[in-house]
């Protein structure tokens, strides 16, 4: 499994489940983030590789695979990964049911559902920032932040303004 560590000032920027559709609106909610991870289902088709080209001109970026990253270059993509950052211990995956609940973090980033969650349980962070891409249902368009602070670990689930 990939890890990485970060020490940051700025907010990490956390979306998923773009599936080919990344709006201006994501972009201007990102400008300014320290770190941007990408929480898999980026795109089927070739060109969705794009999408994650695009948010490293941001800022850093660290992306996990989904069920729906079925073209080469997502091939290189990795299906877990964990991040430190300021110390917090974030633990990256797309589908929350392939996470191991022994894993050492603090913190669970997961998508594939499109249902933004945000809530402390049994000590960890459990997160997912929403779908940001193509609307699913009636679930409305998000994403998330994170500031890993010394004492703190906060998070918010943002919607984009459409």
């Amino acid at each position: 499994m990939e890890s990485a560590s970060f020490e940051l000032d700025a907010p990490i920027g956390v979306i998923a489940d773009t599936h080919g559709t990344l709006r201006d609106e994501a972009l201007t909610l990102l400008v300014g983030c320290g770190l941007i991870v990408h929480l898999g289902d980026v795109g089927s088709r070739a060109q969705d590789a794009a999408i994650l080209t695009r948010l490293a001109e941001l800022a850093p970026l660290y992306a996990v695979r989904g069920n729906v990253d079925t073209a080469a270059w997502a091939e290189d993509l990795p299906w877990h990964r964990d991040l430190v950052v300021n110390g917090w211990r974030l633990h990256l995956v797309h589908d929350i049911a392939d996470f191991d609940a022994t894993t050492p973090c603090d913190a669970v980033l997961h998508g594939h559902s499109h249902k933004a969650r945000n809530e402390w349980r049994d000590g960890r962070l459990w997160f997912n920032p929403g779908g940001a891409g193509r609307r699913r249902f009636s679930l409305p368009l998000t994403l998330g932040k994170l500031w890993a602070e010394e004492t703190a670990l906060r998070s918010a689930i943002l919607h984009l303004p459409l």
